[in-house]
């Protein structure tokens, strides 16, 4: 197996603290501490040095962690090599974890652990709601082996050694108005033709804000915020009481019983987010993690041919 220092380094040039590695791996900040020190004089080099309040990799510490991966990639390999022999009694005791965006953790992650489930009788599977930058410390940490996000800064690119990432569904937005709304009336609208109303959006800094003022900003217009909101629920009741507008992703469910409409955007392209699945490089040929990936993406195309 692989060195499991190794293991504490990647969370820590992940988080960049020691209290935050050691909340992921569910260790006290000293035995954090420890194994780096440990690791660090096993090889006779600095590893890793202060930085503000944190600490970050040295160039012998970022060298040693990019061959690493090799390591990791390969130890996924084999276990999923060794799963695929398993009789199937080792992986009805497996549990499968998953973790998504609030969306995804809503509409998406049932049916996956329900079909992974029916599949393997007898395994569980778990399910996190956390951010989309979360998901992949997750995924790293090992507390996690699915992540379904939203494609938006500052996560890691496409091209990140660690994890393995795919297309899963574009998700189009709707522009949501009160019923009354002159909007309201039409069968579609450009996202310029809200231009001057006010906006609700979420919290400045969120993924969700930064995706509506991109979409904004390329219809050629910034958006006036009116009102801060987090939760569907609270934006949709703000649009209900006429305070303003907002963009609602095709996925989101809104709860009954507020006075709002739903207006398909057009344009080219359809404002839209993407939505990728995650999982640590060389982990796909595990069996309940294949298993989920591929009900993912039935899920996807099923959603795509409904007009999603």
């Amino acid at each position: 197996m692989i060195d499991h220092r190794l293991h504490v380094l990647r969370v820590v040039a992940e988080v960049g603290t020691i209290t935050a590695a050691a909340g992921r791996l569910g260790y006290t900040p000293s035995a954090v501490s420890h194994q780096l020190r440990s690791l660090s004089k096993d090889l006779g080099i600095t590893i890793v040095e202060p930085r503000g309040r944190g600490l970050r990799l040295t160039s012998l510490g970022t060298l040693l962690l990019e061959r690493s991966q090799e390591l990791f990639t390969r130890w996924e390999e084999i276990k999923g090599e060794i799963a695929e022999a398993d009789t199937g009694a080792i992986l009805s005791t497996r549990v499968l974890r998953l973790c998504g965006f609030s969306t995804a953790a809503a509409t998406l992650l049932p049916p996956t652990a329900e079909g992974v489930m029916t599949e393997f009788p007898g395994s569980r599977v778990s399910i996190i709601e956390a951010d989309p930058e979360q998901c992949f410390e997750l995924l790293l940490s090992e507390q996690a082996d699915v992540a379904v996000v939203v494609a938006t800064d500052p996560l890691p690119p496409r091209s990140d050694a660690r994890f393995e990432q795919a297309a899963l569904i574009s998700d189009r937005l709707d522009l949501l108005v009160p019923d009354d709304h002159p909007l309201a009336r039409r069968a579609s609208v450009s996202l310029g033709d809200a231009a001057e109303e006010s906006w609700i959006l979420d919290h400045p800094g969120t993924p969700y804000h930064r995706l509506v003022r991109t979409a904004c900003a390329a219809a050629g217009f910034y958006p006036e915020i009116a009102h801060q909101s987090h939760e569907w629920e609270t934006g949709a009741a703000l649009v209900s009481a006429g305070l303003g507008v907002a963009l609602i992703p095709r996925l989101a469910r809104l709860p009954q019983g507020y006075a709002v409409h739903r207006v398909p955007l057009r344009g080219d392209p359809v404002p839209s987010r993407k939505i990728l699945t995650g999982i640590r490089s060389g982990s796909s040929r595990q069996p309940l993690i294949a298993a989920a990936l591929a009900r993912l993406q039935e899920i996807g195309r099923t959603l795509a041919h409904s007009g999603v």
